[in-house]
């Protein structure tokens, strides 16, 4: 698609599964075939929060994403730091750079070697402008084949601009989209109890709006907790809103 035809398309596309198939599709015509998409709204000086709350989009293989995500080696990625540090796009030559120069840690060093072991060698990192100190989003872009650092600055040079404009109207409505997080779903009686909490109603008048007894009304609360793994409703509520799973239009 052109830039004009993607944009229109991001602006009316309704679920995150269609949106993320086409942005694979959109960024491997400009030869990035492997993306990782991340963001937290639970950052905090010395943590990114619980990786089961991120907001995970990809098409790695699962080889990757085990000992990249699962084990834990992306708290040590290079081009992670500076995207916790910086917003825009920069090139993974910083990385090269780094390790030419000896600044780079054993941690880094293994993330590098792991990324080599599987052809993720060549590609960009796009951080997105944070809409608070505790939320954080970046996007990596990977290289198809055999393409060297080089290829893939050229591309870059000839096509950047509207790449970065791609990924950050992309980020923004990935915002505003459903996302239920692995094991994290709630089910409707759920949403619709943390919708009425949320309007401010109580208990007793929750059950009387859903029909139900009050006791059955705190089992969806209670069940809605433990999905989101809080201890609060009050908590409940303010996750649920941010994984738009509230007042959700239904099909």
């Amino acid at each position: 698609m052109r830039l004009s035809e993607y944009l229109y398309f991001l602006s009316y596309t309704k679920t995150l599964e269609e949106l993320w198939d086409a942005h694979c599709r959109q960024m491997a015509e400009y030869g990035f075939d492997r993306l990782l998409y991340g963001y937290t709204r639970y950052k905090t000086p010395t943590s990114l929060g619980d990786p089961e709350d991120f907001v995970i989009l990809t098409n790695h293989t699962k080889p990757y994403l085990d000992g990249f995500l699962r084990s834990g080696l992306y708290f040590h990625a290079p081009m992670l730091k500076w995207a916790l540090e910086n917003e825009g796009a920069a090139s993974w030559q910083m990385t090269q750079d780094m390790m030419m120069s000896g600044a780079l840690t054993a941690q880094e060093l293994e993330v590098l070697e792991f990324n080599r072991s599987k052809g993720v060698v060549a590609g960009y990192t796009v951080s997105f402008t944070s809409v608070s100190a505790r939320s954080k989003g970046a996007i990596s872009l990977s290289a198809c084949g055999a393409r060297s650092q080089q290829d893939v600055d050229a591309i870059w040079a000839e096509h950047g601009e509207d790449i970065l404009l791609m990924n950050n109207m992309a980020h923004l409505k990935i915002l505003t989209l459903p996302y239920n997080a692995p094991n994290r779903a709630l089910t409707k009686r759920q949403r619709e109890a943390l919708e009425w909490v949320g309007d401010g109603k109580t208990t007793q008048d929750i059950a009387l709006l859903m029909g139900l007894t009050a006791a059955t009304v705190e089992k969806h609360l209670r069940l809605a907790r433990e999905s989101l793994a809080v201890e609060t409703t009050a908590q409940a509520v303010l996750k649920a809103s941010f994984q738009n799973q509230m007042f959700v239009m239904e099909a």
